[in-house]
C-alpha cells in the first residue's frame, strides 16, 4: 500500500482521527519550539555561539528523551492517558510562557535551558501517552498501518512547524523578544491539542485496571533490571543488535555533522547571525527532502536487495559522499550532503526499526525500543560533545570530516561482520 492509501484506511475511525489530530497539532508546536531553542542557542545576534554551546543546546533538545524515556511507561500505565493528553499541554503551555518571560527579561542562559528541559520532559510524557493510546483507537488488524503512518505524518508537521518558526522569526525579529514570541506561539498552539484530546472519553485510552500491577516504586526498580535483561537479550540476536549499532553509528556521525554545520554557518559561511540561520536552514530543508525520499525508496530497495544489504549500502554512501561534498567546505556541498544524509539516515532507521520488530521476541520488544530510544538520542548528544572538543572556532576541520566518513565506512564494515547471513528479506508490507 502507498502512504496515502494507508492513511485513508486508518482515518476511517473517528477516535483515531481525534488522537491523530492531537499528535499533528502537538508536533507542529514542537517544530516551532525546536526552532526557537535552536535560534536562541546558536543564531542569536546578541551573543556568540561556541562548539560547547552547540553541544549544550543539543543536549537540552534530546537528553530528556534518553533519560526519561525508559521510565515514563511506569506512569503511563497508571495514569489516565486521556487526562495526560489534556493536562500535559496546559502544563507545557505554562512552562513555555515562563520560558518566554525569562528570555524577554534576558535572564541567564542556565535558567532558559533549565526551563526548556522541563518543557521537553513534559513532552516526553505526552508523546509516550500518544503511543500507548494508539491500540485503543485502532483495530488490531490495522495497527501496523497506523504505526507506519502516524510517525511520518507527525514528522511532516514538525518540519512545517520549523518552517513557520523561520517565518515568524522574520516577522517578530531575531532578538530575545522575537524568541519569546515564538515560545508563546508554540505554547498556544500546543494548548489546542488539549482541546482536541478533551473530546475523547476519559476511559477510552486506558490503562485497563490491573490488580496485579506492581507498586510504582517497585516498577521503577524493575525498569533498570528490565533494561539490563533487554541488553542481554539483544546481544544474543545479532541481526537486531547490528541494526541498532548501524542506527547508532549514523546518529553519532550525524551529531558531529550538526555541530560542525552550526559552527560553519555562524562563522565561516555567513557574515551575520541571520545569514548563518538561512545557511543552516537550507541544509535542514534538504535533509528533510532526503528523509521523505527514503520513505519511498527504502521499501522498493529492500524488496530487491534485502535489509542486510541496504543498510551497509546506505552507510557507505553516506560516508563516501559526505567526505566528497564537505571536504571543499563550500555551502552548496553541505546542502547536498544534507540531502544524502537525510536519505541514508532515514533508510537505516526504517531498516533498524523493522529488524528489531522482526528479530526481538515480543516479551522484550518494549525494552528493546527503550534502549533504541536511548541510543538514538544519546549518541547524537555524545557526538556533539566530542565535536565541541575537536572543532576550531570557525568549525572548519578536515579532520572532523575525515572522522565522519571513516565512522560511516567502519560502521558498514562492522555491520556486515556481525549480521548473520540470511536470504533477502524485504520490509514487511502493510496489510490490505
Amino acid at each position: 500500500m502507498s502512504f496515502v492509501s494507508d492513511l485513508r484506511v486508518v482515518l476511517e475511525g473517528r477516535d483515531f482521527r481525534r488522537l491523530f489530530v492531537t499528535r499533528l497539532v502537538s508536533q507542529f508546536s514542537d517544530g516551532v519550539f525546536q526552532f526557537a531553542v535552536a535560534g536562541f542557542a546558536f543564531f542569536s545576534p546578541e551573543k556568540s555561539a561556541s562548539a560547547a554551546a552547540v553541544a549544550a543546546g543539543l543536549a537540552v533538545l534530546f537528553l530528556p528523551y534518553s533519560i526519561l524515556g525508559p521510565f515514563v511507561g511506569v506512569f503511563i500505565d497508571r495514569w489516565s492517558r486521556r487526562q495526560i493528553l489534556v493536562v500535559a499541554p496546559l502544563v507545557r503551555g505554562g512552562l513555555l510562557l515562563a520560558t518566554a518571560t525569562l528570555v524577554a527579561a534576558d535572564a541567564p542562559d542556565a535558567l532558559f535551558y533549565g526551563s526548556a528541559l522541563a518543557v521537553l520532559g513534559v513532552n516526553r510524557f505526552f508523546l509516550a501517552a500518544l503511543g500507548a493510546s494508539l491500540p485503543h483507537v485502532v483495530a488490531s488488524d490495522r495497527l501496523l498501518v497506523a504505526n507506519a503512518v502516524t510517525p511520518t505524518s507527525g514528522t511532516v508537521c514538525t518540519f512545517i512547524g520549523v518552517g513557520l518558526g523561520y517565518l515568524l522569526r522574520v516577522l517578530f525579529g531575531a532578538d530575545h523578544r522575537g524568541t519569546a514570541a515564538l515560545l508563546v506561539v508554540s505554547g498556544v498552539v500546543f494548548g489546542f491539542s488539549a482541546l482536541i484530546a478533551r473530546t475523547m472519553d476519559r476511559r477510552l485510552l486506558g490503562p485497563a485496571h490491573d490488580p496485579c500491577r506492581p507498586q510504582t516504586r517497585e516498577a521503577l526498580r524493575n525498569v533498570v533490571s528490565g533494561l539490563a535483561d533487554g541488553v542481554r537479550h539483544i546481544v544474543h540476536h545479532r541481526a537486531a543488535a547490528a541494526a541498532m549499532g548501524a542506527m547508532a553509528t549514523h546518529r553519532f556521525m550525524y551529531g558531529m555533522c550538526t555541530a560542525m554545520l552550526v559552527m560553519l554557518s555562524r562563522y565561516y559561511f555567513a557574515d551575520s547571525a541571520e545569514n548563518a540561520l538561512a545557511a543552516a536552514s537550507l541544509v535542514v530543508a534538504t535533509s528533510g527532502a532526503g528523509y521523505f525520499l527514503a520513505i519511498i525508496l527504502t521499501p522498493w530497495a529492500t524488496e530487491r536487495l534485502g535489509i542486510e544489504a541496504w543498510i551497509p549500502i546506505m552507510l557507505v554512501t553516506a560516508g563516501t559522499l559526505a567526505f566528497a561534498l564537505c571536504a571543499p567546505f563550500k555551502q552548496w556541498g553541505f546542502a547536498v550532503a544534507g540531502f544524502v544524509l537525510g536519505v541514508a539516515g532515514q533508510s537505516v532507521k526504517i531498516c533498524a526499526d523493522t529488524s528489531v520488530q522482526r528479530d526481538v521476541e515480543d516479551a522484550y520488544l518494549g525494552r528493546a525500543f527503550s534502549l533504541y530510544d536511548m541510543l538514538f538520542n544519546g549518541t547524537y548528544v555524545l557526538a556533539a560533545a566530542l565535536a565541541a572538543a575537536l572543532l576550531p572556532p570557525n568549525g572548519r576541520s578536515l579532520t572532523v570530516v575525515g572522522l565522519i566518513a571513516a565512522g560511516y565506512l567502519g560502521g558498514a564494515a562492522l555491520y556486515r561482520m556481525i549480521t548473520p547471513g540470511r536470504a533477502t528479506e524485504p520490509l514487511p508490507s502493510s496489510p490490505p
